[in-house]
């Protein structure tokens, strides 16, 4: 059942899209589970490819109904939404259409999901980014790696009341060589035996640098080294490398 609910609610990601090499990570906190409350998925649309990545708030069964919801409108609205502002704005209109609060089991103001959105298109070397409280990616230039800012982030999901103007999709520079890491809080947030955070930063900059390590393998196991073998978070990660 484990096996059949992963297959449906995260559909595999092509591990090559256009001019991009991708590669996912996901591990999941609650015991002999397959799938949690970090989400992802992958479009192939007419306005560019378009990746979501996030993280519901709490774990197990009800997180899960509220992921599901969530990647559901996605997959139809990726292609249709003419930017990343109105993709968002689709996603914040499922959950309170569909009162995924009561999926969730929960009082509609702790129900939230951060999310990160990026567009990349298939040609041209301008991408999009938006990000409802979700963590920076991490951005990988011939070796310079830095948190990619956004300008101009929305709340998270489902606390869309709180802006008073409307969010704009950051624009930046990605081009062949050029990588991108996405990832969840489970990731950043992961503690050792003092409590101190894994170190993402100096993890990147050690081994995204080289391509010849699919980097992802590499997170794993660094972060199961840092936790002692006892990650406590759901985790997901997308790597997407340029090629041209």
């Amino acid at each position: 059942m484990a096996d059949a609910t992963q297959q449906v609610l995260l559909r595999p990601v092509p591990r090559r899209l256009g001019p991009l090499k991708i590669e996912s990570l996901y591990l999941t906190a609650t015991p002999h589970a397959r799938v949690g409350g970090d989400f992802y998925a992958v479009a192939d649309t007419r306005f560019g490819i378009r990746l979501i990545l996030g993280d519901v708030r709490g774990k197990g069964l009800p997180a899960l109904a509220v992921a599901d919801a969530i990647l559901g409108s996605f997959r139809e609205a990726a292609y249709e939404s003419t930017d990343l502002a109105r993709l968002a704005e689709r996603l914040e209109a499922t959950l309170l259409r569909d009162d995924a609060a009561s999926l969730a089991q929960g009082d509609p103001v702790e129900l939230f999901a951060t999310a990160v959105l990026a567009e990349i298109p298939r040609q041209g070397n301008t991408a999009t980014l938006l990000s409802c409280g979700h963590p920076p990616p991490l951005l990988d230039r011939q070796g310079a790696i830095a948190f990619l800012p956004t300008e101009d982030p929305a709340p998270p999901l489902n606390l869309g009341g709180l802006l008073t103007t409307t969010s704009r999709p950051s624009r930046f520079d990605f081009r062949p060589g050029d990588q991108l890491l996405f990832y969840t809080d489970g990731v950043s947030e992961t503690r050792d035996a003092t409590g101190a955070f894994f170190p993402l930063l100096a993890w990147a900059q050690d081994q995204m640098t080289a391509p010849a390590r699919p980097p992802l393998n590499c997170l794993h196991r660094a972060l199961l080294k840092h936790s002692g073998n006892n990650l406590n978070d759901d985790i997901a990660a997308i790597a997407v490398l340029k090629t041209s």
